[in-house]
């Protein structure tokens, strides 16, 4: 069905919010949170993203780090260009444009009443948080909910305040690594895969979703198949190379695929085969 004037326009034009809140994560990492001018909430599934804009300098897309069911909608943005750079020196009160959600987020509904396993490594946290904080909410909709995170130290860890909320809730299994300890640091020493001997996994009724740097994605779904997990039931996120949002500029094409609509959340088996995507 072709889209009318309205529909298209709406993909391409930026919709004003105002920024209400800011949190300093890391000296390079900020957690802002947004509220349309016009009252209406994002309506976005975890794993989306959306483009802001900033009037004369450009835009860039972000992946949503709040849970449908949250008040306002939530970024949160590493400083890498110039966009964010300059995104990074607003505070509260700031107007941004704002276009999407865009992209296909982590099938919800095909989740329900199975046991989800989240690996996230570094900023993968942020839109995997999306996940994690919905599936809290919406507790008894899953079984167990499994969390795997690691970070190069403890140092780069990230909503510290939510990682304990994690550890302390008792239907939450939650579990953590960093690849160089300190002095401090109790807990498990390795990479991320390093955890997955810590739990036994019931894998036909076990989803796993995977966000983090490239690297990581082969070696945790070879531990995934290990453990007899269906290509079917491994999500991965590839955000990396979006630009447009739309499928417009070709810039996350691998062969026939765009990232940025046919993504960013994958299922394996529809993209094992893509030479480039992991």
């Amino acid at each position: 069905m072709a889209l009318r004037v309205e529909e298209r326009a709406s993909l391409f034009v930026p919709e004003m919010a105002t920024i209400v809140g800011v949190r300093e994560l890391t000296p390079i990492e900020k957690l802002f949170t947004i509220h349309f001018d016009s009252g209406r909430q994002l309506g976005h599934t975890p794993g989306q993203f959306v483009e802001i804009s900033l009037l004369g300098i450009g835009e860039a897309p972000i992946s949503v780090t709040s849970s449908p069911d949250d008040p306002d909608f939530q970024l949160a943005v590493r400083r890498v260009g110039n966009v964010t750079e300059a995104l990074h020196r607003l505070g509260a009160s700031a107007k941004v444009g704002v276009r999407g959600p865009f992209g296909n987020g982590f099938p919800i509904e095909e989740m329900k009443g199975k046991d989800l396993l989240m690996v996230c490594a570094g900023i993968g946290l942020f839109p995997l948080r999306s996940l994690i904080r919905y599936a809290v909410q919406h507790r008894d909709d899953f079984r167990r909910l499994i969390i795997f995170f690691g970070c190069k130290t403890a140092g780069d860890q990230l909503f510290l305040d939510e990682l304990e909320s994690w550890r302390t809730n008792p239907r939450v299994e939650y579990y953590e690594t960093v690849d160089v300890p300190c002095d401090t640091w109790k807990g498990n020493v390795g990479v991320i895969t390093t955890l997955f001997p810590k739990v036994e996994l019931d894998a036909p009724n076990t989803r796993v979703c995977i966000v983090g740097p490239p690297i990581m994605y082969k070696f945790a779904i070879k531990e995934c198949h290990a453990r007899g997990i269906h290509d079917d039931h491994i999500l991965c996120s590839l955000e990396r190379r979006m630009k447009c949002g739309v499928g417009k500029c070709g810039h996350c094409q691998i062969n026939g695929v765009y990232v940025c609509q046919d993504g960013p959340v994958f299922k394996y088996s529809d993209i094992k085969y893509l030479s480039e995507a992991l």
